[in-house]
């Protein structure tokens, strides 16, 4: 079967990213670049990260291409996140790949960032093929997914509020660390006791029934808030000082708790002992190492690198690839969708009494 060179565009949030894939798995080149303006505030601000995409794109797209050493003509199509994420942001990278793809009459593939997610680490392990149950956990999103194969997903259970990685963010900004909130956080935990705080488990019942509502949603602002009040406390007492590494660990242990549990109820109603671990937050070392001793013996779990755990276009371009095969290709009228919907994403199927 012939290569095709799939040019991937990553413009979601604050990475700027492009990338070179000779399909099926050859990376041939890939540049991220991240907004480090965004630490000032403590969060990604809108209008800021849409600004740093349209200065610095042009450049990304260059260097990639000469990684590749390829030209603009040897491309075969062009995959792009199109949502969800930040609607200016969104809009820097559609706008660049529309104007590419139609100037030059190569085909243009729409790509749902969170399915660019699944797909990173079969870029690194090729066995990461589906069936398997999917853990998806970023700054904007908690979704925990039935692949049965790729295009079609079985919707088990999502956040219902804050997404995980939010909750990091946020937690880290309470404790005064800094932006981004996971590496923060994580960082001060192996300094820390992770049984100092006994923080709430939402959602996390014993004997909770299959067919519970909350059996595999997610909700972590009370969490948040439970961290929240326990720093206050801590600070009226003049102590927080000597117990940010004690917070950071108990908040750390319990949300990675809450992660594992729903994940392994998947795991063991499916009967199927292959986890696909993607997201920013997947690259928590607590997750992994948790995640793959629970699965441990008979079970694999399957995750990426740091840097392809994070926004990054070499997924996009692995995604535009099979979606390239679907047919899906893109019309002269596409648009950012800041709320697009997860393709082939199936309700799960409520039991009839």
């Amino acid at each position: 079967m012939k290569s095709n060179l799939i040019l991937g565009i990553e413009t979601s949030c604050d990475e700027t990213s492009a990338a070179v894939l000779e399909t099926p798995y050859r990376l041939r080149g890939h540049v991220v670049s991240s907004q480090d303006e965004h630490s000032l505030y403590g969060g990604v601000v809108p209008e800021i990260a849409a600004r740093a995409h349209l200065r610095s794109i042009d450049a990304i797209v260059q260097k990639t291409l000469k990684d590749a050493k390829c030209d603009l003509n040897e491309i075969d199509a062009v995959g792009v996140t199109v949502g969800p994420g930040l609607i200016g942001a969104l809009l820097v990278g559609v706008s660049w790949a529309k104007g590419f793809a139609f100037g030059l009459g190569k085909p243009l593939v729409p790509v749902h960032h969170m399915e660019g997610h699944l797909f990173a680490p079969s870029l690194e392990d090729h066995d990461a093929q589906p069936p398997f149950v999917a853990l998806l956990v970023s700054g904007g999103h908690t979704l925990l997914l039935y692949t049965s194969k790729w295009g079609e997903y079985e919707l088990l259970g999502q956040t219902r509020d804050d997404a995980a990685g939010e909750a990091f963010d946020k937690v880290s900004k309470l404790l005064g660390l800094g932006y981004p909130g996971g590496p923060m956080i994580e960082q001060q935990s192996f300094q820390g006791c992770d049984r100092r705080y006994n923080f709430p488990r939402p959602m996390l019942k014993i004997n909770q029934n299959l067919w519970d509502s909350e059996y595999y949603d997610f909700s972590f602002s009370g969490l948040k808030t439970a961290v929240a009040r326990k720093v206050e406390e801590l600070d009226r007492m003049g102590v927080l000082e000597q117990r940010i590494s004690d917070v950071a660990a108990s908040f750390q242990a319990t949300a990675v708790e809450v992660l594992c549990e729903k994940t392994m109820r998947a795991v063991e109603e499916k009967q199927c002992f292959r986890v696909l671990l993607g997201g920013g937050v997947s690259a928590n070392s607590r997750l992994k190492k948790e995640l793959a001793k629970k699965l441990s013996p008979e079970g694999v779990l399957y995750y990426s690198s740091p840097r392809l755990s994070a926004d990054n276009a070499a997924m996009i371009a692995c995604a535009a690839a099979f979606r390239l095969q679907e047919g899906d290709i893109a019309r002269p009228d596409l648009s950012a969708d800041p709320n697009l919907p997860f393709p082939g994403l199936k309700e799960r199927l409520a039991r009839v009494s």
